[in-house]
């Protein structure tokens, strides 16, 4: 994957196990959510967008967050359309695209399109104002999933990276926040995205393991256990529907009758408050 970003701060995670016996086990969990449960907004003409959280004016204090994932969008911008110059600060924003292109452009001199086979993060950092709209002169829509993280590093420039993927079938670590690893950096050092390929009816390969996992389905299908072994319940997840998972659940994951792409949040803790 060649990579056109700037390294930056941040210190690697250490996990640190429990004491023998002094935590007890919680059963984890696979919450599936369908796409089409997702809030629907219009904010301008021409853009549609599914919210996984709240998000502006949709408010629900039981979906804020999952993990140190603040949003989950799944947007499509009709041609000629897209988002006026908006200012954010503090959040990583992390963008992927389905179909079409993605024009960017922000105050701080970083602009790229963003096509199917790329990643983009954005490093709001101390504020930035950005503009994003269909490519000028396409005539057909631009599809995007588009992720804002809680950074845990604060009072840093803004950064951008833009990263081409290779083709294929497997595991590709796409964003991280961990020392050494090469990918797009983020600035949550517990925190890492990765793309996760399979072919049709084969299980997908081994996924890392986090307290916090959040699965997007992008393309085809994957079926799963909600837990290890004859307890798990059989479930199946298609395009837009996403996964928060807890602890050993999303056992035995395998692909579809088309095969599976999703996006998989690995996160080792949650949003943090004050």
């Amino acid at each position: 994957m060649s990579v056109d970003s700037s390294p930056r701060g941040g210190q690697a995670f250490e996990p640190v196990e429990p004491a023998s016996g002094s935590v007890r086990k919680e059963r984890g969990r696979a919450d599936l959510r369908r796409t089409a449960e997702r809030y629907l907004s219009e904010p301008a003409e021409g853009v549609t967008t599914r919210h996984a959280f709240s998000f502006a004016g949709h408010y629900d204090p039981r979906n804020t967050s999952f993990g140190a994932l603040l949003a989950c969008n799944e947007e499509t911008l009709a041609p000629g359309a897209g988002y006026a110059a908006h200012r954010h600060s503090e959040t990583e924003i992390v963008t992927w695209v389905l179909s079409g292109a993605l024009a960017h452009r922000d105050d701080a001199g970083h602009a790229g399109v963003v096509r199917p086979g790329t990643v983009q993060v954005q490093s709001t950092g101390t504020g930035i104002s950005h503009t994003e709209r269909n490519l000028g002169g396409a005539v057909e829509p631009v599809t995007f999933v588009q992720m804002w993280l809680q950074p845990d590093a604060y009072g840093g420039p803004p950064g951008f990276g833009l990263a081409t993927v290779p083709d294929g079938d497997g595991l590709t670590l796409l964003a991280s926040g961990r020392d050494g690893d090469r990918a797009l950096r983020l600035r949550r050092s517990d925190a890492a995205l990765w793309l996760v390929r399979a072919p049709a009816w084969m299980p997908l390969p081994e996924l890392p393991a986090a307290p916090f996992r959040y699965v997007h389905v992008v393309a085809g299908s994957v079926g799963y256990r909600t837990v290890p072994g004859p307890q798990g319940g059989g479930r199946s997840a298609g395009p837009g529907d996403s996964v928060r998972i807890t602890g050993d659940a999303f056992a035995d994951p395998t692909a579809g009758e088309d095969g599976v792409e999703l996006l998989l949040w690995e996160m080792h803790t949650p949003v943090r408050f004050g």
